[in-house]
């Protein structure tokens, strides 16, 4: 019992610290603690420490000197890392698409992207299309321009149909073609120079079943016609028709341009022709 009450009696004694001058003796600084206000003082000092060390990590930026923790710039090259790879898989999943749309379109099928329900609640018999009269003037001054027009070269054209042969083809575009139709370089159509942002018009009447983007061909169009015949418009600048859009023979559906990353070189329409499932020659039914 008597080592315990002294132990406590321990604790509970004062003690006094001091800080003297040495030149005069002169007492400058004391304080009087026992052993319970030490402990208690160190550690709420030391605590006091961990909190501002905490805060200090936390929230400025001496984080980024402890080894192993990202930069500012680390961590801006992998969020713009992120955004391309996302940017990349977008492309990849358009260009799958364009091909897998194409892949049916050529044997005969529906596109994927094409495949939309019908809105019950829109009664689809009422609905009428009428001509602005800037499209009738429009029309007008393109048939008084091509009215002397052949779209047809007699003798030269195949007749894989009897009733394709007297079909009126609308030429896209005014140009010079810069590379024909060649089938053992699997060049499915024709390159027609022309002047960067010209209109390009759509060859028949027909619906627009397709349009994209690819980084091969740029802006593609897609116009699927009667007779089984579908028109290909590639490296357009502007589409100025949706899917789904119905459209006239002479009528503008896009703008010449230069994009696409592979294939091009230039502003130019490249042009293709498939007959049931089968390309054709342009130039052997267009007079360009």
């Amino acid at each position: 019992m008597a080592k315990n009450e002294k132990r406590k009696n321990n604790w509970r004694d004062k003690f006094r610290f001091a800080i003297f001058n040495d030149t005069s003796y002169e007492e400058v600084w004391r304080i009087r603690l026992t052993k319970y206000n030490a402990f208690f003082a160190v550690s709420f000092i030391l605590f006091l420490i961990v909190i501002v060390t905490y805060c200090l990590v936390a929230f400025t930026n001496l984080r980024e000197f402890i080894p192993g923790y990202p930069d500012v710039n680390v961590k801006r090259a992998a969020y713009i890392n992120a955004i391309m790879l996302d940017s990349l898989e977008h492309e990849i999943e358009v260009r799958d698409n364009y091909f897998n749309n194409l892949n049916a379109i050529i044997s005969g099928k529906q596109p994927v992207s094409h495949v939309v329900g019908r809105d019950s609640s829109t009664d689809y018999s009422r609905i009428s299309f009428n001509r602005s009269s800037d499209d009738s003037l429009f029309r007008r001054n393109i048939e008084k321009e091509e009215q002397y027009n052949l779209s047809s070269i007699n003798g030269s054209a195949p007749k894989l149909s009897s009733g394709l042969v007297n079909v009126h083809f609308f030429p896209p575009v005014k140009g010079i073609v810069s590379s024909g139709f060649d089938l053992r370089t699997h060049h499915y159509g024709i390159d027609l120079v022309t002047a960067p942002k010209a209109i390009v018009s759509s060859t028949l009447d027909g619906t627009v079943i397709m349009t994209g983007w690819t980084m091969e061909t740029g802006f593609v169009i897609l116009v699927q016609h009667s007779n089984n015949l579908i028109s290909v418009y590639k490296h357009n600048s502007t589409l100025l028709k949706e899917m789904g859009e119905r459209v006239w023979a002479g009528e503008a559906i896009a703008m010449v341009g230069d994009s696409g990353e592979l294939y091009t070189s230039g502003p130019h329409l490249h042009f293709e022709l498939w007959f049931n499932g089968e390309p054709l020659n342009p130039s052997q039914y267009i007079f360009f």
